[in-house]
């Protein structure tokens, strides 16, 4: 019997601080219309078949099969195919990171977007794409967990695997983008607002607006606008003679008994009982 011990020295404690906001997989259609877009982080597109053009800014590349193509945070730009060779592509959301390419220790020009081919190492790349792919569809127990090791093993390849100097790099945060959207709840809460309102404001992708509002302030933009509204509606309680129907359409609420149902449900008891204890509580004070 023959045993070999390889010890693992590990002389980089340095951990990767980005996060996979999501995974998803695609082929170009007839009816697929591409417009030029960007996003607040950074984008990974590997081509798994097909052949086409990818546009970023003012520029038009061609992609093959195994190219793919790096797009960091707020760069302009789009797809296209033919019919005759469509492309299909795995494509990543990740926050946290940019991929950038150095030369003598500093990025280069044009490292907001760089392209690269993995023929050499398709097996390797393109298995841990198409792994992300059955996790996110399985969605199995801890299957985020697995996900964003998988998206830690690719990444590291990749800069493993580049012939060129492509480095890691943390990403700008968007505190600006999560306070304008607090603020903006904060000032409208009465009227009608959705997912898609707040990411027509700010120009972010709606998913995403979710994962760093609850990133910074611990809660989702919708569960904010609830408790802005609930608050609005306490004080409102105590203070008028507003109907509880009244209440609910001024403080933005589409029904009374939505409002009523979210109401037991933040504070344990209905919007009349509220105001009966509140008024209760205030009587009591006045004659001590």
């Amino acid at each position: 019997m023959s045993n070999i011990v390889y010890k693992i020295i590990n002389h980089n404690n340095e951990r990767i601080s980005a996060s996979l906001i999501y995974v998803s997989k695609a082929r170009y259609e007839k009816d697929w219309h591409s417009t030029m877009h960007s996003h607040p982080f950074t984008e990974l597109f590997y081509v798994v078949k097909g052949s086409g053009n990818f546009l970023i800014e003012d520029k038009t590349f061609h992609v093959v099969e195994d190219d793919l193509v790096i797009v960091n945070a707020n760069v302009v730009h789009t797809e296209s195919s033919k019919d005759a060779n469509p492309l299909e592509y795995i494509v990543l959301g990740i926050d946290g990171l940019s991929l950038s390419l150095y030369e003598t220790g500093r990025p280069q020009e044009d490292s907001f977007y760089s392209f690269h081919n993995y023929r050499k190492h398709r097996e390797e790349i393109l298995t841990v794409f198409q792994s992300l792919i059955s996790e996110v569809e399985k969605k199995e127990d801890a299957y985020e967990v697995i996900c964003q090791n998988y998206l830690n093993i690719l990444l590291l390849n990749l800069v493993r695997r580049t012939k060129s100097a492509l480095r890691l790099a943390p990403q700008k945060n968007t505190t600006k983008e999560c306070t304008y959207i607090k603020n903006y709840i904060d000032i409208h809460y009465s009227e009608p607002i959705t997912l898609d309102t707040l990411a027509n404001e700010t120009y972010l992708d709606k998913y995403y607006l979710v994962h760093v509002f609850k990133k910074h302030f611990d809660t989702t933009p919708i569960h904010y606008l609830i408790d802005k509204r609930i608050e609005e509606s306490k004080h409102l309680l105590e203070t008028t003679h507003h109907t509880v129907s009244q209440i609910s359409n001024i403080v933005g609420f589409n029904s009374q008994s939505y409002f009523t149902q979210t109401f037991r449900k933040k504070m344990g008891c209905t919007p009349a009982e509220y105001r009966k204890r509140e008024r209760k509580s205030s009587f009591h004070s006045k004659e001590r």
